[in-house]
């Protein structure tokens, strides 16, 4: 979708054009919203449901926002945020410590039909999958979400040094995970 997010925002600010502009936002962001924490969570059902939260979130927090972050930024510091807190809620129904989850996410996406492909890309999803929750997230936003560095130090509030240092070691972590599958 080519409309610039100024456009979208106005809309939304305009009394009379406010549900076109956030269904503008959703369709412009929806897709790439969901893929992000679909990488977190695996099962589809688990990201539709953060996904919808995170939009009831935007909608509520839209009048707040002052435009100092570009928006898809904060799009993505709510759906990371929403997906997060729904991971750490998941662990403690099953009480297994939050970091450990990573073999569960395996066997998840083993059983997950839309997460197919060749050998190599489950053997990559699955050394991404057994990666500690942070690095997971540095790893899917800097890879797949191809965002830089100072777009990711804005989601996550972390500094861009700690980011390249936890970017570095999920890439050695997932190296030596392939080398042993």
């Amino acid at each position: 979708m080519n409309i610039d997010d100024r456009e979208i925002l106005k809309l939304i600010r305009e009394e009379h054009s406010g549900e076109r502009g956030f269904i503008l936002l959703v369709k412009k962001y929806q897709q790439r919203l969901y893929w992000h924490i679909r990488r977190l969570l695996v099962d589809h059902n688990d990201a539709d449901d953060v996904l919808q939260n995170t939009f009831i979130k935007v909608w509520q927090g839209l009048p707040q926002f002052r435009g100092e972050s570009q928006l898809y930024t904060w799009l993505y510091r709510i759906a990371t945020n929403e997906a997060l807190s729904f991971m750490k809620k998941a662990q403690r129904n099953r009480s297994i410590p939050y970091e450990d989850g990573g073999a569960d996410l395996c066997a998840l996406s083993d059983n997950a039909p839309s997460i197919s492909g060749d050998e190599i890309s489950r053997k990559l999803q699955k050394a991404i999958l057994m990666l500690p929750a942070k690095q997971r997230l540095v790893f899917n936003m800097k890879y797949f979400d191809e965002m830089k560095y100072t777009e990711i130090s804005e989601v996550l509030g972390t500094s861009i040094g700690a980011l390249k240092a936890s970017y570095h070691l999920a890439v050695k972590k997932i190296e030596k995970q392939l080398l042993v599958d």
